[in-house]
């Protein structure tokens, strides 16, 4: 379903950069930063390196994960105002974390301190602050651990909104609807979870919030992330403008943003577009992360986990090292088939065509199977902005002397819910390319 913006998101997109140039004009290069003194949790970089690749959706759920190995510079946590936090008391038994996981990701649209092109009177006057939720997705990941789905919010979704706690003390007064995308401006991160609760009735323990500069610099830090366009991607919306020729381009550090951000050089021009290329993105940089060249490689890793630190915030409910290993084992046996990214599904507002409003009928196949802890299997297309590689097919089933043929499907599999068909979306090992308005 295709959403138009208001002017007030064209003129927040008009403030981002773009990609430019060949793959050729932007060679990926590692920037290592400098080894430092080994630690029980610095020799855990490769599992949290594995961690990553599971739940590397965006850039925000690599800093979230990544950052893990280097607890002890991240900053300091943001408390969720309705949860009781967590310990900061280490255990020395670690396995991993018991049940299912719900993790926020978010990331800010704010100029305040990113500085370069964002530091102008008009891009401040864009964005400052706290600014917008932009991105804003719930990861779950199954209670047998087998399983991760990803959700990604319209940012243009009118939802209600709870009373929220401000900053400097006492609360905002809850609201009967308002765009998504303000609650993080509203009252940080505790609101954008309290209104994402509210929206799927699922609990979210731990949240984290990314900048665009952390974009940037996670994209630098795996080497560039391979992404493929069928149609040529023009933007001139966007700061400086868009101009992708169809194929393949590697992307990184600005280049990458401004791609996760491109929504008038897409098939259809609107947000809906933009999150379909972002899980083109997303899938790209976990196939990329989970190469042997990154996760077999520790001084591709430390740079992945320097570039998490300096740039994500995260909940207090995150910041002890021992809950942050406890969630990465319950990630190592996941694989790219099994992490589903979806769109929240919405159809256009009736009282406002520039917004959309959740179709409640999909939201409720989609919720329940993650209450019941069931991998989800999409029915349905990939996003408007993107068009499926076809792939080649695999091979019949083996017939043993019993003469019954092998199942392939894993157990997962075997049990997953299947989604409504209006629900779009890709696995991480799907791969997809970019439509591109084409002019």
């Amino acid at each position: 379903m295709r959403a138009a913006h208001s002017s007030t998101a064209g003129q927040a997109d008009a403030a981002r950069p773009a990609v430019v140039g060949s793959p050729a004009a932007h060679p990926s290069v590692v920037r290592h930063g400098q080894q430092k003194t080994r630690s029980p949790i610095a020799n855990l970089l490769r599992l949290l390196g594995i961690a990553v690749a599971v739940v590397a959706i965006s850039a925000v759920s690599i800093a979230a994960i990544a950052v893990w190995g280097l607890a002890s510079e991240a900053k300091p946590g943001i408390h969720l105002s309705h949860l009781p936090g967590t310990s900061t008391a280490n255990r020395a038994n670690v396995g991993a974390i018991e049940g299912d996981v719900n993790m926020l990701l978010t990331g800010t649209d704010t100029r305040t301190g990113q500085g370069g092109a964002f530091s102008t009177k008009d891009e401040l006057a864009g964005s400052s602050g706290l600014g917008n939720n932009d991105v804003t997705m719930l990861i779950h990941i199954a209670a047998d651990h087998q399983s991760v789905t990803v959700i990604s919010f319209p940012r243009d979704l009118m939802v209600p909104i709870p009373r929220c706690p401000r900053a400097g003390g006492g609360f905002h007064p809850a609201q009967s609807q308002a765009m998504l995308n303000s609650t993080l401006a509203r009252g940080d991160l505790p609101c954008v979870v309290l209104t994402i609760e509210k929206l799927t009735g699922i609990t979210i323990p731990f949240a984290a919030k990314i900048t665009l500069d952390g974009v940037t610099a996670m994209s630098d830090a795996v080497g560039g992330v391979d992404v493929c366009v069928a149609t040529p991607i023009n933007d001139t919306y966007v700061i400086p403008p868009i101009h992708l020729a169809a194929g393949e381009h590697t992307l990184v550090g600005a280049d990458a943003l401004s791609f996760l951000r491109t929504r008038h050089g897409l098939v259809g021009g609107s947000d809906l577009a933009r999150i379909s290329n972002q899980q083109l993105f997303m899938s790209a940089l976990a196939r990329k992360v989970t190469s042997a060249g990154v996760l077999g490689n520790p001084l591709a890793l430390y740079p992945l986990a320097d570039a998490a630190v300096k740039n994500v915030t995260m909940s207090d409910t995150l910041t002890n090292p021992t809950t942050l290993v406890e969630i990465a084992l319950a990630l190592k046996n996941v694989g790219l088939s099994n992490m589903v990214f979806v769109q929240y599904p919405s159809v256009t507002d009736p009282a406002n065509p520039n917004r959309v409003v959740p179709q409640t009928s999909a939201a409720a196949a989609l919720l329940s199977a993650l209450a019941a802890n069931k991998p989800v299997q999409l029915s349905g297309k990939v996003g408007g902005g993107t068009v499926l590689v076809p792939t080649t097919p695999t091979a019949p089933p083996t017939v043993p002397a019993t003469g019954a043929p092998t199942s392939t499907a894993t157990p997962s599999a075997q049990d997953a819910v299947v989604l409504p068909s209006t629900i779009t979306g890709q696995t991480a090992a799907d791969q997809t390319c970019s439509k591109g308005q084409g002019r």
